[in-house]
């Protein structure tokens, strides 16, 4: 090849290569925050257009995000059904999330409590048995004193699952003899007395 053709084949090969490289480095956008000469206001981003909802955050049912009921209070009505599922997992959730400070029982001697943090109060209080629903899920969503927010580890079905087994916490903790059937308060021990077994159990 004669060596002005390899040199011009050469020649040409990098001022494409260069032209391209060119066309990359000064594209036609805004970097982000960037001052912008176009519109009104000099900014380049641009407001969301009103009523804008991100998609999977419509949040159309205030009890089952917030808590709250119509008149903007914590309610005291579960937002779904609670049924045994929801509670077992919300003993799952809360053995997770809760235990380090609560401890398994939901009197606040958590592994982390032992170790000097802060103790949180024992659920297991008349005052805490009076807190509505919808105020412990606002809580768990949003933190309180020391404790943190969770809403960004815990989906809001889950904390409303939480909320369910802490009530079922606390009942396992302050029941009475009156909350039994008859057929279990038959089955209680009498002083001195062994207990009755279920009818099918064992020896």
């Amino acid at each position: 090849m004669r060596t002005d053709l390899k040199f011009g084949a050469i020649a040409l090969v990098l001022a494409a290569a260069s032209g391209c490289r060119q066309d990359m480095h000064d594209q036609p956008k805004y970097i982000p925050l960037r001052y912008s000469s176009f519109f009104a206001d000099a900014r380049s981003e641009r407001p969301l257009v009103p009523g804008t909802v991100a998609r999977g955050h419509l949040d159309e049912d205030a009890l089952l995000y917030t808590g709250k009921g119509p008149d903007g209070k914590p309610s005291n009505l579960f937002p779904f059904p609670v049924t045994k599922d929801v509670i077992k997992r919300g003993q799952q959730r809360f053995d997770i999330y809760c235990t380090p400070c609560h401890d398994r029982t939901g009197y606040g001697l958590g592994m982390v409590v032992r170790r000097g943090y802060r103790h949180p109060p024992s659920y297991h209080t008349d005052q805490a048995r009076a807190l509505a629903n919808g105020f412990i899920f606002d809580v768990i969503t949003n933190g309180f004193g020391a404790m943190p927010d969770y809403a960004a580890q815990i989906p809001v079905r889950d904390r409303w699952a939480i909320v369910a087994y802490v009530r079922a916490l606390q009942l396992s903790q302050h029941a009475s003899v009156k909350d039994l059937t008859a057929e279990d308060r038959a089955r209680l021990p009498q002083t001195g007395t062994a207990p009755v077994p279920a009818k099918g159990g064992g020896k």
